[in-house]
């Protein structure tokens, strides 16, 4: 296996090892992307300059036995929503062409802090608001697994850089299963933290309002331990971030993890999935059975109401807050976009009234969720109702019956509204060989647990598989 295929932890022991050299681990991923970048168009610019010099460096500090933190010397990526300095931040939209600011996010000054070089930024669809990767500044983002079909979105380009091997881990941003959805989707592992946990200061949209309540960065990589690495070094209070609290790492004890009850549902009553994701679901369920957690049949009572009260912040909160950028350049939108905001336009903007009532049954919905999850800390569902789509798809016959586009990502939204850590865990494949996920989902501010569990999950299941891109 490539260099490149190593994971994260792999290459920064490499180089601490001198068994490999940064500059080495640069130019092996810049020379992949190079390869395989015409065809995924996972990227939208590179940091090739700044990249080789922070190798280099990286290189004579090692040479002295002073290594820059737990990343030292490992080439990531990041989602072109957050800011990265000198690269280019247009969240795939010709409203913000050429945006490229002065500084770097906080994550992102945090990743370069422990070591990390950053090789350059991802695709997005316009202004994040799709499932897929698609937008009229750069195109469509094709899946590593079958460049038929998409990588997913609204962070496909990270997930297909790093499916690839052309990244070896990076950063997402997530709303309504931005981050897990891609994850789900290409096969590899994603972390949808509590809001604040990690700090979404220099995201654009920005952090605010109802994206705040939803909204959030997190880490992309091909293996638990990857996004436990990098949660480590991105996780701390921010007061850019309105949801930002001083919430430490902790480390979860053998006896703690163990004496953790976990509750599974393979679908939630209303959208069915593919007979392969209900198959992957039991999979993962006598996995950890057989791991040795307490595993049982449930599903949290309320996930109907959280599903329609995301759409109310997220769709239409959300499009009000977008409609004085987009407004008098609709001609300029990409369809995805357009497609987006006829739906938003479809339904009343919200009053006064209206978003104060959605405020208080989010919270209602949130409570009555959480006290069940007393029981349950843990919840193990699917992330999607099918696996990764063809490009251009809207709909798909699932169980016999009808599965709408928006539709299919109920199964991530839920947790959005309700602030709930959640990581993807590849676990199986199709009968068209195409990755499949599972979702350990915990409570708000417990991703460490999460993490823990989804370790052991992919233990059991084997965890990332290399795509057939070459």
């Amino acid at each position: 296996m490539s260099e490149t295929y190593l994971s994260a932890a792999s290459m920064a022991e490499d180089v601490r090892q001198k068994k490999i050299s940064a500059v080495e681990l640069v130019e092996a991923h810049l020379e992949r992307i190079a390869r395989l970048n015409p065809r995924l168009n996972a990227f939208i610019a590179l940091d090739e300059e700044r990249a080789r010099r922070d190798a280099r460096d990286l290189d004579a500090a090692a040479a002295h036995g002073a290594f820059r933190g737990p990343l030292h010397g490992v080439p990531i990526s990041i989602k072109s929503a957050i800011a990265t300095a000198g690269l280019r931040c247009e969240t795939g939209t010709r409203l913000r062409a050429g945006h490229v600011p002065a500084k770097d996010a906080v994550l992102v000054s945090r990743l370069r802090e422990a070591g990390a070089i950053i090789l350059g930024v991802t695709n997005t669809p316009e202004l994040l608001m799709s499932w897929e990767t698609d937008n009229v500044l750069y195109g469509r983002t094709s899946n590593p697994w079958d460049l038929t079909r998409t990588a997913g979105g609204s962070s496909g380009g990270e997930a297909a850089a790093i499916a690839a091997g052309c990244s070896a881990g990076g950063v997402g941003s997530d709303g309504g299963g931005s981050i897990r959805v891609p994850a789900h989707f290409t096969g590899i592992c994603g972390l949808k933290p509590t809001p604040g946990r990690i700090p979404s200061t220099g995201h654009f949209p920005e952090s605010a309002g109802p994206f705040a309540l939803l909204g959030v960065v997190g880490p992309m990589a091909r293996t638990v331990a990857d996004l436990q690495l990098l949660f480590e070094v991105m996780a701390g209070p921010d007061d850019g971030d309105p949801s930002s609290a001083p919430v430490p790492v902790r480390k979860i004890g053998s006896q703690e993890l163990k004496h953790t009850r976990i509750g599974y549902f393979e679908d939630d009553g209303r959208t069915g999935v593919t007979p392969e994701i209900r198959a992957a679901v039991r999979t993962a369920a006598d996995a950890l059975s057989r791991a040795g957690f307490e595993v049982v049949p449930f599903r949290p009572e309320g996930l109907q109401e959280a599903r329609r009260l995301w759409w109310k912040l997220f769709g239409i909160a959300g499009g009000m807050v977008l409609g004085p950028l987009t407004k008098g350049r609709e001609a300029e939108l990409s369809p995805l976009l357009k497609e987006y905001l006829g739906w938003v336009l479809a339904e009343p903007a919200h009053t006064g009234n209206s978003l104060l009532e959605t405020w208080l049954r989010r919270d209602a919905v949130r409570n009555r969720i959480l006290a069940q999850m007393q029981s349950f800390p843990i919840v193990l569902c699917p992330v999607a109702a099918i696996p990764a789509f063809r490009h251009g798809e809207r709909s798909w016959v699932v169980e016999g019956k009808t599965v709408k586009y928006f539709d299919a990502w109920s199964y991530t939204e839920w947790f959005n509204l309700l602030g709930n850590p959640g990581v993807a865990v590849p676990v199986g494949q199709s009968a068209e060989g195409l990755p499949i996920g599972v979702q350990i989902v915990g409570r708000p501010w417990e991703e460490e647990l999460v993490l823990a569990v989804a370790a052991e999950l992919e233990r059991q299941c084997g965890g990332f598989r290399k795509p057939p891109i070459e």
